[in-house]
């Protein structure tokens, strides 16, 4: 069973005593930018992203990514003056010889695959905003955020839009999130807005294999929007925040088959990309502090 943004509010799940107002649970990582770094910082070892991947071959990350002003922060951004980061793709945004695909996506540095942060009960916070200059092309299928596992065999979820493969999606201008591939679960969707940051808070217990979503829009408090999900979560991985593009009338392996069209312009706005340890029930709902 999956819930769309009209059912916020609805379920009760988690003790509220158990939920932090403002920021106060213990960081797994900080992804969040600091008003002092450029774009070109990324293309170096640094301790917010990955500096390899992933983008496209002969690509540095100062050619994938823009820093915006810290104004413009989402829920999570703007009391501390933290800038989003918008991640672009164009023509040459072909990852590891997958011609078929158009790659840009941040791995927060300390995320190595087998590290902490897909062990015990963990909340990955984002917020997410269209990049109205650089629009996404919505016939074809999108991933924006997913947990990868570490052998590459599924992701544990995966947040989309535009034209999803092999459904029938009714209007590709939403947000969809879902559990792990193998099973094909909609766990969440909700109009993709222009203008305004989606904010997501995922709680991912990776002992229990369960899921349960929070959201809001623009700087309201995030609400809880799901249940507490059962969704295989086994695996570990690495968690990806970016643009990849699908192609469209693929054949066998859509890595390789399938039609892209010529002069990629587009991108997705990042902000707010931090993970928080859950395990004693903290999650962050609002950025302000008491």
């Amino acid at each position: 069973m999956f819930y769309s943004h009209s059912r916020i509010g609805l379920f009760l799940g988690l003790s509220s005593s158990l939920l932090a107002l403002a920021q106060e649970c213990t960081l797994q990582f900080d992804s969040r930018i600091d008003a002092d770094l450029a774009a070109v910082d990324f293309n170096d070892p640094n301790d917010i992203f990955n500096n390899q991947f992933v983008l496209g071959q002969g690509l540095v990350f100062s050619q994938a990514l823009r820093l915006l002003p810290a104004a413009a922060g989402s829920l999570f951004d703007i009391e501390g003056g933290l800038e989003p980061v918008q991640v672009l793709i164009s023509d040459d945004s072909i990852f590891n010889d997958q011609v078929a695909f158009r790659r840009a996506e941040l791995i927060p540095a300390s995320n190595d695959g087998t590290d902490a942060s897909t062990q015990g009960v963990k909340t990955l916070h984002f917020s997410v905003l269209k990049d109205l200059q650089r629009p996404l092309n919505l016939s074809h299928e999108y991933q924006l955020v997913f947990l990868e596992s570490a052998d590459f065999s599924t992701n544990q979820f995966v947040l989309k839009t535009g034209t999803i493969l092999g459904q029938n999606t009714a209007d590709p201008d939403t947000l969809q999130l879902f559990g792990n591939l193998n099973d094909g679960q909609l766990l969440f969707s909700t109009p993709f807005l222009p203008g305004v940051f989606h904010n997501f808070a995922i709680l991912l217990d990776f002992d229990a294999s369960t899921t349960q979503v929070f959201f809001s829009t623009a700087n309201d408090d995030l609400l809880q929007v799901t249940d507490v999900l059962q969704n295989d979560l086994s695996g570990q991985g690495q968690f990806h925040f970016g643009v990849l593009k699908k192609p469209v009338n693929s054949a066998g392996d859509i890595t390789q088959n399938g039609d892209q069209p010529d002069g990629i312009d587009e991108g997705i706005i990042f902000g707010g990309i931090f993970q928080e340890d859950s395990a004693d029930g903290c999650i962050s709902l609002t950025a302000n502090v008491e």
